[in-house]
């Protein structure tokens, strides 16, 4: 049996990846999509492992031949994508994927796929609070930060659009219910 997608995805700083991680930590089995991106590794980020990191280049090369399912220019000259290969070659051995995309490049993903991958959107409580985690993260700019919550702002109209929306407002249980639909999701 061919496998299935989870799709996450949230404006910067809405928890996702936590949520994500506690999952693991729970013992949810999936592979894991990882995305191509041309932006610079963060802190202890390697190559392969969250990200593939090419260069501009590269990646526009990779997209004038098809190689990706879904991308985003998500900032000016900042690419994020997902290699279409990697992911038809895992569901095809039955894996169950889960993706840690934006908000546009996760309903690309949802379309080209449709039941077999449900889309769920992590919604920060308000945008106060998302500045505020994204302040204490402590790896942009202020700059940078204003960019990611006007983009926030722009990515929370497109929530209604997901199979589901969860409010992380608390983080056990956001993860809670993560891990409830994808349980239930798995098993339809």
């Amino acid at each position: 049996m061919k496998g299935k997608l989870v799709i996450f995805s949230a404006p910067s700083g809405s928890g996702k990846s936590t949520i994500i991680n506690q999952l693991k930590k729970r013992g949810l089995e999936f592979t894991f999509s990882v995305s191509a991106t041309c932006r610079p590794p963060r802190g202890e980020e390697k190559n392969g492992v969250e990200y593939y990191f090419l260069t501009p280049e590269d990646f526009k090369n990779r997209l004038d031949k098809g190689d990706f399912l879904e991308y985003q220019e998500v900032y000016e000259n900042t690419y994020y994508g997902t290699l279409r290969s990697e992911v038809d070659h895992k569901l095809e051995q039955g894996s169950n994927m889960l993706f840690d995309v934006d908000v546009k490049g996760g309903l690309n993903i949802k379309r080209c796929y449709k039941e077999r991958a449900m889309a769920l959107f992590i919604q920060p409580p308000s945008v106060d609070t998302l500045r505020q985690r994204l302040l204490c993260r402590n790896t942009d700019s202020k700059e940078m930060i204003e960019k990611r919550l006007a983009k926030a702002t722009y990515e929370m109209n497109f929530a209604a659009q997901f199979d589901h929306i969860i409010i992380n407002d608390n983080l056990e249980q956001a993860t809670d219910e993560a891990c409830r639909l994808i349980l239930n999701f798995l098993k339809a």
